[in-house]
């Protein structure tokens, strides 16, 4: 099955910083390495595993051209409760699979690589504006040839 786990959620707020320490001291998360995505953001770790990724409210420049880019941009403007949510994560396999059946469904989807890094994602528009990403090894994307439409670097770079 290509999808094997979840992965994460991500969390805009205004105060990056303070929401990961919320959930370190109360939850007893803690803080890990995340890949270059030439933005401000924090990943915190059950374990080894990331499970929460902290991100600013877009805002001018770097942050609103990577959330417009790379990410297809903000689903609402709500900035307190659920709305603070911007996608939920899975870890996949099947990389080739996954993109016949999206084709094969009409889905709207985004193809996205991390800088110099060995994550290739898909960005999926699911029901209620709600937007999905499914996380594959970048050799799968290698072996089958398949590029990103974007990198975060290219995101993030001024038009």
């Amino acid at each position: 099955m290509p999808v094997d786990h979840m992965q994460h959620v991500l969390i805009h707020t205004d105060d990056v910083e303070g929401t990961a320490q919320w959930f370190e001291k109360n939850l007893g998360l803690r803080r890990g390495d995340n890949p270059d995505f030439k933005v401000p953001l924090i990943w915190l770790y059950v374990g080894d595993v990331h499970a929460i990724h902290i991100a600013e409210f877009p805002k001018e420049g770097e942050t609103q051209r990577f959330q417009d880019r790379y990410l297809g941009g903000r689903r609402t403007e709500v900035r307190y409760g659920s709305g603070v949510i911007d996608h939920v994560a899975f870890h996949c396999t099947g990389l080739v699979d996954m993109v016949a059946r999206l084709d094969g469904e009409k889905a709207n989807y985004l193809k996205r690589q991390a800088n110099d890094g060995d994550l290739f994602q898909l960005f999926i528009d699911a029901p209620n504006g709600m937007r999905i990403e499914l996380n594959f090894d970048a050799a799968e994307a290698k072996a089958a040839s398949m590029k990103p439409d974007l990198t975060a670097a290219e995101a993030v770079a001024v038009a």
